[in-house]
């Protein structure tokens, strides 16, 4: 790298270049450097191994859906409840996945007649089968929790299809519908 696209870098980043050596933060009096092409610095984030997060491929036709905002937090609060957890990302995706079944992201209230039983929530977990108040299900974090603690309890999750440990969980009507999410919640 040339000494000028050097300095631009380090610049860019807030350190001064000082005889060969990083000299800490710019001071204010630094001389800018004139004359230099902008630098362009790849910042790569940490992006998971496809094999980690689906390990027995996709099973079946994927289905996707476009997010909004809410969907997009409710993930997000997914993902933070499965660290908070110590879980594996392997976790996070059973449980994106098995909440795009149940309710496509969206933290659902009672429903009224169009309403599964007492159902409520990401995960469409019921009061009356003890997953909690209703509350407690309606909070992404809790219901998360919720399904975790049911995914620990599962014997050998870690090594099952998707669709097998979240019916295994949930105890749908449909266990194989799990599946087409797969991909997305990846």
């Amino acid at each position: 790298m040339n000494t000028i696209m050097r300095k631009s870098v380090l610049s860019v980043a807030g350190l001064a270049f000082a005889g060969g050596m990083f000299a800490g933060p710019i001071a204010a009096h630094a001389n800018p450097v004139v004359d230099a092409k902008p630098a362009a610095v790849a910042v790569q984030a940490d992006k998971p191994d496809t094999a980690k997060l689906i390990p027995h491929g996709t099973q079946g036709d994927q289905s996707r859906i476009t997010l909004d905002d809410e969907q997009v937090g409710n993930a997000k609060a997914i993902i933070a409840a499965t660290k908070k957890a110590g879980l594996p990302e392997r976790a996070a995706v059973i449980s994106i996945a098995t909440s795009l079944q149940e309710s496509k992201l969206e933290n659902l209230g009672h429903l009224g007649d169009m309403n599964d039983h007492d159902s409520l929530g990401l995960f469409q977990q019921r009061p009356s089968s003890g997953w909690g108040t209703p509350e407690q299900i309606t909070n992404p974090e809790y219901s998360t929790t919720a399904f975790l603690t049911g995914l620990k309890q599962v014997d050998g999750w870690q090594d099952m299809p998707l669709t097998q440990a979240a019916q295994t969980v949930q105890v749908s009507a449909y266990p194989d519908a799990y599946a087409q999410w797969e991909q997305q919640a990846a």
